[in-house]
């Protein structure tokens, strides 16, 4: 059975892997407009968002119906971080997501912290 099939979508193929290179979903780009990390978290607005976005932007919006950190809409989106940023930056552009700065904000490289976002992130893949 086909990835496609299996609910992956038509991006996918179980031969051939991700059919659509990460980076032509962000149009090339590779920093967001606005500062995230991996812990910022995220969450849709309400607001539907105008303009010509892709299915990754839509996918991303449904995984921020709650609170979601950066990383996680990464690895449900099997997508690397920086490309992940960049979708989510310009959904927050447009008005469609807010942002937090993670709270650990004051020691952003905690060590036991960064292991379990490490931890976590093994468990999704």
């Amino acid at each position: 059975m086909s990835a496609a099939a299996a609910g992956d979508g038509p991006w996918l193929d179980d031969a051939a892997g991700r059919l659509v290179r990460p980076f032509t979903v962000s149009n090339g780009r590779t920093r967001p407009s606005i500062a995230l990390d991996l812990m910022s978290q995220v969450m849709a607005t309400g607001v539907t968002p105008l303009g010509c976005l892709g299915p990754e932007h839509g996918q991303a919006l449904d995984l921020s119906r709650d609170p979601v950190l950066v990383a996680e809409v990464a690895a449900h989106l099997k997508l690397p971080a920086a490309v992940t940023k960049v979708l989510l930056s310009d959904l927050v552009d447009c008005g469609a997501l807010t942002t937090e700065p993670p709270a650990h904000h004051q020691h952003p490289t905690d060590r036991a912290l960064l292991e379990a976002v490490l931890d976590g992130l093994r468990r999704q893949l």
